[in-house]
């Protein structure tokens, strides 16, 4: 080989894509040439799933069409209803959705086919359905019984209705609703990257994103934002500066800051610290968010870092009134509508990837009998 592997691939361009870009020395996140600053707060999950998996954003028409296609792709199929239940019994949360996804591809009508219009009927009924197996995952683990998804809310509202059993506000459904446009696509990050590996063996789109979910369940990769929560439950309020100091005199990590591509700050992170900010002070209590500025201000001083997407999205999603260990799903329900794009984008110009490897074993081994190894 002509270069040294670089360690995690870093630096290593693997894919060209017209998804998403990031400029980490300025810290800006493109979708398809719009700067995430212009979308967040002004454009719908479902406008910025359409513009990832078709390619624009959507005329009102196009809106419509798209949404009633979402409201048709809901149902859950034959294999994942009479699971669900056993599963919600046995399996963590991330690993019940790689199994609920991977039995919704057996009764996708598509499933056979990975023709460009096969893959945008699944890459739309996968991102209907994901956060309904989400929601109907946390009513059989509890017991409980969720509303029905109403035809007339969008994703944001009903994932809210379903998972804390109330109507939800409109400002919680604007931030919901954000949360889910910032969390959409990310260039080529570890599950994005699994994903188009598999898709580029020409394998299903229900494969491809077992795969990213699979890889989304690493705590190298997503995990983090529960983890800035327990971290947060676990201080005392009153001496927040301090605990972080001696944690990270300790050489421990401090989850949520630091990214392996923004230079400076992540511009998610930006939107997200604002919206902890109203919604902890719409709450009456302010706490964690208090906590959560403290934190920021230590680790900055003392390391340097940044907050990345990670941080406030765990404050946030407290707020809504989302389960702590259910924080990484929703980044799946949010991911599911790039990861669908990207897989799309691969089947259209395909080549299997296979990369090479640096041998660093033992040579010139000579094989001996069992009886004088």
């Amino acid at each position: 080989m002509a270069d040294k592997p670089t360690k995690g691939l870093a630096d290593v361009v693997a894919a060209s894509t017209a998804l998403s870009d990031i400029d980490g020395q300025a810290g800006l996140l493109f979708y398809r040439g719009y700067d995430i600053h212009d979308l967040a707060g002004r454009t719908t999950f479902e406008e910025i799933a359409h513009l990832l998996q078709h390619g624009s954003l959507p005329t009102r028409e196009q809106l419509a069409a798209y949404g009633a296609e979402l409201v048709g792709g809901r149902k859950i199929g034959a294999l994942a209803e009479a699971n669900i239940a056993e599963i919600a019994e046995k399996q963590a949360p991330m690993e019940a959705l790689r199994t609920l996804v991977s039995l919704a591809g057996g009764d996708d009508p598509d499933k056979d086919s990975n023709a460009p219009e096969a893959n945008l009927r699944k890459a739309a009924r996968l991102t209907a359905q994901q956060p309904i197996l989400v929601a109907r995952y946390h009513a059989a683990r509890t017991g409980t019984t969720i509303p029905e998804p109403d035809p007339e809310l969008s994703i944001a509202a009903n994932f809210l209705l379903q998972i804390t059993g109330r109507t939800p506000g409109r400002h919680e459904v604007e931030t919901f609703d954000a949360c889910l446009v910032l969390h959409a696509d990310h260039t080529m990050n570890a599950s994005t990257f699994a994903a188009r590996v598999c898709a580029a063996t020409l394998s299903d789109m229900h494969s491809a994103i077992v795969a990213a979910i699979g890889t989304l369940k690493g705590p190298l990769h997503g995990g983090a934002n529960e983890q800035v929560m327990r971290t947060l439950e676990s201080l005392d309020p009153a001496a927040v500066a301090q605990a972080v100091r001696d944690r990270l005199a300790a050489g421990e990590k401090i989850m949520g800051f630091g990214h392996r591509v923004y230079k400076t700050e992540d511009p998610r992170a930006t939107h997200l610290r604002k919206m902890s900010q109203e919604l902890a002070e719409a709450s009456g209590d302010d706490t964690y968010y208090r906590m959560s500025k403290e934190m920021e201000e230590v680790v900055f001083e003392t390391k340097g870092l940044y907050p990345n997407v990670d941080f406030y999205a765990a404050t946030v999603y407290h707020y809504l009134g989302i389960p702590t260990d259910l924080f990484t799903p929703v980044f799946s329900v949010s991911r599911m509508a790039g990861w669908t794009a990207h897989v799309i984008e691969q089947h259209a110009d395909n080549r299997l990837i296979r990369p090479d490897s640096e041998y660093i074993g033992e040579r010139g081994q000579k094989w001996k009998p069992l009886a004088e190894r």
